[in-house]
């Protein structure tokens, strides 16, 4: 009301400035004065709407009666012609004010309905584009917050059976609220609450429905609904199809598991069986001939025993029920421990050690060992029988000073998708799983023997040039 008062004012204030400058300072015709005070109407139209160009025009008439038509200084006309005048200025100034504001109305129409395509368009991007599709319900209330610059939304999905929220909590949109507009299938606009709903359908078929605490048009209501609802079954799709995935490749998993630890199992029972059988029925066994098949019994023994140990160890890190013996340790004494370990299946492989003599570190000596050996023994499966393996060790001192122990090899390397994989228990590698022998517990062992001593475990690789596994203990576990 008072901005409405100041404007009323402002505009008779310049009518009567234009008639001083006219009647004192500048003395012109009646025809200008006229058309003057016809491009102010206009002016005023085009700013601030028809109600103050419509005051604007008959205060401007009146005073273009008063002050420029004879007599001047009285309200009278004395010439016909004048009268015919005043009222062509008049309806004149009337009928340009109403173009004038139908004009500005619908440029602001046009420029409304810009901004909502915009709107809608970053809308569209911002759901379409979302890189983790199953969050994409939690992030789509925000999403219209954002874009649309509303205060609430809320999104009921049935399937779901839930309600996704962001901005402000407005008890009107709730799920009786919001199941009536799912019955009813047409946006509703409630201006008295200034809340705007609508259902979300897929063709004819309503999946969902939207409220919004603010108010927003039928059309973009109609176009969110939409796209919200095209959102909803694309993340349905992709759901039902990660369960689908996920199910392939845990029966892929299971079967590749149980075909791996049945050969794991069964190599060192057949050459058991067929070693004993041997020396059961072949009696005339020279003295070496025996000696090489009870060495195959032997080693194949401690290879079945420890495949055994393998399984039971893995149970016991997942449950925590072990503690560490932690003793003062040289790491090249620990690394050559592990190298001897080994030897009998390095074959043509050359270890090269790179570690420092004086480097004495606090930790379990044997749990250590065996994640030296789990190590060593990985770079030769996976590489080429001839080629180089390095350890190395080193104190890192930059923020703080910590141990690193590294195990490189020059094999086929470790794709980027797989590298976060390849510790988790029973996972082997895609392209490894039937060609290289193994249960995929040993990685899984050496990661939790790490974490055990406060460190963490990490892997470099590069298709085709090797990878290199990285062992860092924090600055509590150095002596």
């Amino acid at each position: 009301m008072y901005r409405m008062l100041i404007r009323f004012t402002v505009c008779a204030v310049i009518l009567f400035a234009i008639v001083r400058l006219y009647t004192s300072i500048i003395h012109i015709n009646p025809t200008t004065v006229a058309l003057t005070f016809l491009v102010f109407v206009l002016i005023v139209s085009a700013v601030w709407g028809l109600r103050y160009a419509l005051f604007t025009s008959f205060i401007a008439a009146a005073a273009f009666n008063y002050y420029f038509l004879p007599p001047t200084g009285t309200f009278t006309i004395a010439d016909p012609q004048n009268w015919i005048a005043l009222l062509a200025f008049l309806s004149t100034a009337v009928i340009a004010s109403e173009l004038s504001n139908r004009a500005r109305k619908q440029t602001e129409e046009a420029v409304s309905r810009r901004r909502e395509l915009e709107r809608l368009y970053s809308f569209s991007q911002q759901l379409l584009t979302a890189d983790n599709v199953l969050q994409l319900l939690n992030n789509i209330p925000h999403h219209v917050i954002e874009s649309f610059d509303v205060s609430s939304c809320a999104i009921f999905l049935p399937e779901k059976g839930d309600i996704y929220r962001a901005g402000i909590d407005v008890p009107a949109l709730n799920t009786e609220q919001l199941k009536s507009i799912m019955a009813r299938g047409e946006p509703m606009i409630d201006r008295t609450r200034n809340l705007s709903f609508a259902a979300l359908k897929m063709g004819v078929r309503t999946v969902g429905a939207l409220g919004v605490a603010g108010t927003l048009s039928r059309q973009t209501l109609d176009a969110m609904g939409s796209l919200i609802a095209i959102a909803v079954e694309r993340a349905n799709a992709v759901e039902t199809l990660s369960r689908s995935e996920a199910s392939r490749e845990g029966e892929k998993l299971r079967s590749a598991i149980l075909d791996s630890v049945t050969h794991e199992f069964r190599t060192p029972l057949t050459s058991i069986k067929a070693s004993i059988t041997s020396l059961l029925s072949n009696t005339v066994l020279n003295a070496d001939d025996r000696l090489e098949l009870m060495t195959v019994i032997n080693e194949e023994s401690d290879r079945l025993n420890r495949l055994v140990g393998e399984a039971a160890e893995v149970a016991q890190l997942e449950s925590h029920e072990f503690q560490l013996d932690l003793q003062d340790c040289r790491v090249i004494d620990l690394v050559q421990a592990a190298v001897d370990d080994v030897k009998q299946v390095m074959g043509k492989h050359t270890v090269e050690v790179r570690v420092p003599e004086d480097i004495t570190v606090r930790l379990d000596p044997d749990r250590m060992k065996e994640v030296l050996v789990q190590l060593l023994e990985n770079a030769a499966k996976y590489s080429p029988s001839d080629s180089r393996i390095y350890v190395t060790a080193e104190i890192l001192k930059k923020e703080t000073t910590n141990f690193e122990l590294s195990v490189a090899d020059q094999g086929l390397g470790i794709d980027d998708m797989e590298q976060a994989l390849i510790f988790q228990k029973f996972y082997r590698g895609k392209n490894q799983r039937y060609r290289v022998q193994g249960t995929g517990m040993g990685l899984a062992i050496v990661k939790a023997i790490v974490e055990a001593h406060g460190g963490k475990i990490s892997v470099t690789s590069q298709l085709g040039r090797g990878s290199v596994f990285h062992i860092v203990l924090p600055m509590d576990v150095l002596r």
